[in-house]
């Protein structure tokens, strides 16, 4: 085995677990005996947690599966009241493989002062290692001998850490899959491509990981890599003008599969010009079907679908919320000042789009029903964003100016659904369609609209679907259409 070397330098508050035993205090004396350990919390994601997230239920691991190609940041804690003189604690690395396959820094030592009470060691990977091995981290010992090397106890010493270097799995997608512009020659748009288990810059940049549907001339280019192995940053430029507003001009920028990285969730980003329409903002058609002092405010709907071999609409609804904007966005419409006179924190919302999200979390709503297109699909909004659309449905006021009646456009957009399991390939499927919505009473607002949605392997083309939306759960009863109607397909 090689035995590494390292120095690296600490910095953040800890404190007790409430969960310690009895043997970790030296009960013959008023205060704890101070101890150093390893401090790494895992959660159930197997994901370390990182500052300055905190848990005060998980217990510190000894060991540690990796299989991510980022930076593994490994906290070293000292048990200790405020150090009236600064603490060095010495480590060691032994690895049962490939000693250039990672570099740890610093070097092999460890400081504490004051009341920073922690240090962490960086475990930078700079290639892919080939066969499973293991890097052991040991505390070895301190410059003050009254502080104790590990817990003081028997049962979770942690003194050593072990990182057990498994399988890679590398994969990378984009976190939008949609992006409107002006058209404006000069223009600058800024996109990431986000990496969940990092990247090797070589491996990228030897590699094409875009293709191009283009529908109007543009320059490519992107940030240096840096140390943050986590995202790359890029930056379109239009080299063109693309001003006639009766066009809809549309590039899309693919996500490709290579040998190392898989390409997962929005694999597909749009950017379009759409078609531009004369609308009096003050219409504010989208503010009809979002209350944000409720976050639990749903839109409800109904589709023409297959169901157990007979045609029936199906009720469904979905979280529904407006499109963020800037202030300077062309429908932007002025939602809340915050109570201030600071114009900075004035939130803007897109007068005439609205779309669809969950309240918190990692799952996905059922937006246009999505959920019943299917059999066997992931619901994890990482490998099947489709289900969540950001930006789904765009009003059209008639004449421009009506309040209660216009046409309603679904977002030309490509979404992704992946079946159940890991490492599955997601679908994209491109959607569209169009409609009306009208204020059928008091309040009450009905959208009726036909969902196209395309996929060759999916639905052999494209199907289409009936749909009526409202914004209160009391709508009057549907009647049955005299049309076919799509039916579940199993991913």
């Amino acid at each position: 085995m090689n035995r590494i070397k390292i120095i690296s330098i600490l910095s953040i508050v800890i404190t007790l677990f409430t969960s310690c035993s009895k043997d970790d205090y030296k009960l013959s004396s008023k205060s704890i005996d101070p101890f150093i350990r390893f401090n790494v919390l895992v959660n159930s994601n197997n994901t370390p947690l990182e500052y300055p997230a905190v848990n005060t239920i998980l217990l510190p691991a000894n060991s540690y599966e990796n299989k991510s190609i980022k930076t593994l940041k490994v906290p070293v804690a000292l048990t200790s009241s405020t150090l009236k003189s600064p603490v060095i604690a010495t480590f060691s690395a032994v690895t049962s493989g490939d000693v250039n396959s990672f570099s740890v820094a610093p070097a092999s030592e460890l400081l504490f002062q004051g009341n920073k009470l922690t240090d962490t060691i960086f475990l930078s990977f700079d290639k892919r290692w080939e066969d499973k091995q293991t890097i052991t981290l040991k505390l070895e010992n301190t410059s003050d001998p009254e502080i104790h090397i590990g817990n003081l106890n028997s049962a979770a010493v942690n003194d050593t850490f072990t990182i057990n270097l498994s399988e890679i799995s590398t994969t990378y997608t984009f976190p939008i899959n949609q992006i409107t512009i002006k058209g404006e020659v000069g223009e600058k748009i800024d996109f990431k491509v986000n990496f969940p288990n990092g990247f090797i810059p070589s491996e990228i940049e030897n590699n094409s990981i875009f293709k191009f549907l283009n529908g109007f001339d543009y320059s490519l280019t992107h940030d240096d890599y840096g140390d943050n192995r986590s995202y790359i940053t890029y930056h379109l430029t239009l080299l063109e003008d693309i001003q006639n507003d009766d066009v809809r001009y549309q590039t899309n920028i693919s996500l490709t599969n290579t040998p190392n990285y898989i390409a997962t969730g929005n694999t597909v980003l749009q950017i379009a010009k759409p078609i531009k329409s004369p609308r009096d903002i003050e219409t504010n058609p989208a503010s009809k079907f979002y209350d944000l002092s409720n976050k639990y405010y749903l839109t409800y709907g109904e589709n023409w679908f297959d169901k157990s071999g007979t045609c029936a609409w199906q009720a469904y609804n979905a979280f529904t919320f407006p499109v963020v904007v800037t202030k300077d966005a062309e429908n932007a419409i002025l939602y809340s000042d915050n109570g201030t006179t600071n114009p900075n924190d004035d939130i803007y919302h897109d007068a005439f789009k609205i779309g669809f999200n969950v309240v918190s979390g990692t799952s996905t709503t059922n937006s246009f029903n999505l959920k019943r297109w299917f059999t066997n699909e992931s619901t994890a909004a990482a490998s099947s964003p489709g289900f969540n659309i950001t930006s789904a449905l765009e009003f059209f006021p008639e004449n421009g100016t009506s309040k209660t009646k216009g046409s309603v456009l679904v977002i030309p957009q490509p979404i992704t659904i992946t079946a159940t399991g890991t490492n599955k390939i997601g679908h994209i499927i491109d959607i569209s369609g169009e409609g009306t919505y009208n204020e059928i009473s008091t309040g009450l607002f009905e959208i009726s609209f036909e969902l196209k949605l395309t996929n060759e392997e999916l639905f052999g083309g494209t199907v289409s679907c009936q749909y009526r939306m409202y914004n209160n759960k009391t709508y009057p009863k549907l009647e049955a259409l005299s049309e076919s109607c799509p039916k579940e397909v199993d991913l």
